[in-house]
């Protein structure tokens, strides 16, 4: 027996979810199917308990600075164990909620891992469901690298098993989720050291975005090697050690932590079955319509190599919904002008060029402003953190086609900014625009 549906979406995350409600409130007759806790890798291992850790941090920093007010605050440890029952318990109201809004709009959650029999036809676990549309959106998962002893370190996903708080940590990696994990280890009390392969972290952002981070890092104990190109790792009587190609060694430390990048989840889904193509990392290539080399296919979110952020996959998969299921013809996701936030400690907000882009685009039409200042906050004690915010602009108007602000407040702050510069805001604009103050992002509207 085979069941028959209108929409079949591979992947409960939040663009598969997203894109499988947008269609029912359409009147698609749609199920997801997905083997894991509904909300994919934001819900379960990515945005949201990495956010709940973060806050935790977050706290750790007040704490410290709390003297500066007046407060006498003795501090007892901090219980990484009933953080861990309080962020799971919530994660698991989370999975519930997502299976709840499933069953309020009608679309039927298949239990299991899918594979393709067919561009129309799916198995799971050796049922049969057939559908006129199949949408991909399987998402991602951490890299571990392929040398000796690397199956001693962990993962991302494996951090937020972690029942106790390691006491000396080492994070191989440049992006995200190293510098976001060593912001945490390091404010909750571990000895904390990362490692890269090449000159900095975030090397993809603005490069006074890795300038200011890797600085602040430092300044609050983190430490940074870079140029490290992992070898083997081998355990001692005392931890782990990370041995180098260039004969450096970091440790011992107890906690490995690989932060090297991600895959996409396709291997078990036989796609050539279908017909569907993948590039040689494995990602489903897609057009700006979301849409696949086979005509009845679609992908969206980590599994396509784009923007892998949670909002970005939201967005396309709902999009897709009002081209597919509610005549909105043409509608899609524009992936430019994404805006997009680091929860390092200092936070970064982020949308637009980099400098480097911007000049190698339009060359000597660039202008850029910049700010660099203590924030309030720190303003009565010795323990300060700086800000630095960036605007670059292009042409004789001076379009604002970059932002990027790292420091106290900067994720808040972003999403404003972003709306403005998506809507083609000039320099003027921004200097036309009266102050808040005294805060922060008032910067961004007073730069000469």
């Amino acid at each position: 027996m085979t069941d028959k549906f209108d929409l079949l979406v591979i992947g409960g995350g939040s663009g598969g979810l997203a894109h499988a409600q947008r269609a029912a409130e359409y009147g698609a007759k749609a199920a997801v199917v997905e083997y894991r806790p509904l909300g994919g890798t934001c819900v379960n291992v990515g945005c949201v308990p990495k956010k709940v850790m973060w806050y935790a941090a977050h706290h750790a920093h007040q704490f410290h600075h709390a003297p500066d007010y007046g407060f006498d605050v003795t501090l007892n440890g901090h219980d990484w164990g009933a953080l861990k029952l309080r962020r799971d318990a919530y994660i698991e109201r989370l999975n519930n909620i997502y299976a709840s809004n499933l069953d309020k709009r009608g679309v039927t959650h298949i239990k299991g891992g899918a594979r393709f029999v067919d561009a129309n036809t799916v198995d799971v676990d050796g049922r049969s469901y057939q559908a006129e549309r199949i949408v991909v959106a399987t998402g991602g998962r951490p890299i571990v690298p392929e040398i000796p002893g690397a199956e001693m370190g962990i993962t991302s996903d494996d951090f937020f098993e972690l029942e106790t708080r390691p006491k000396r940590v080492l994070l191989a990696g440049s992006g995200y989720v190293s510098v976001e994990l060593a912001g945490v280890f390091n404010a909750l009390g571990s000895e904390t050291h990362v490692v890269v392969r090449k000159e900095g972290v975030l090397r993809s952002f603005d490069k006074m975005l890795s300038t200011e981070l890797m600085q602040a890092m430092q300044n609050s104990g983190i430490a940074l090697d870079t140029g490290v190109i992992p070898e083997s790792v081998h355990k001692t009587g005392d931890g782990m050690v990370l041995h180098a190609e260039d004969g450096r060694s970091f440790g011992p430390v107890d906690a490995l932590v690989w932060a090297v990048g991600r895959a996409p989840n396709t291997e078990a889904l036989d796609v050539t079955q279908a017909g569907l193509q993948i590039d040689k990392d494995g990602f489903i290539p897609t057009d700006e319509y979301q849409q696949t080399n086979v005509d009845n296919i679609f992908a969206l979110g980590d599994v396509t190599g784009r923007e892998a952020l949670t909002p970005v996959a939201i967005a396309a998969g709902r999009r897709l919904a009002d081209r597919l299921y509610g005549d909105m013809q043409g509608r899609h996701l524009d992936y430019h002008l994404i805006p997009t936030v680091i929860f390092s400690h200092p936070t970064i907000g982020t949308v637009g060029m980099t400098e480097d882009e911007a000049r190698a685009e339009y060359g000597d039409d660039v202008k850029v402003y910049t700010s660099a200042f203590t924030p309030m906050y720190y303003a009565l004690g010795e323990d300060k953190q700086r800000s630095s915010m960036k605007l670059i602009t292009t042409g004789d108007e001076e379009r604002v086609i970059g932002c990027h602000v790292i420091g106290e407040g900067a994720d808040e702050m972003m999403q404003g900014f972003a709306v403005a510069i998506r809507m083609g805001a000039t320099k003027a604009d921004f200097d036309d625009t009266v102050a808040i103050h005294p805060t922060s992002a008032e910067e961004l509207v007073t730069m000469r």
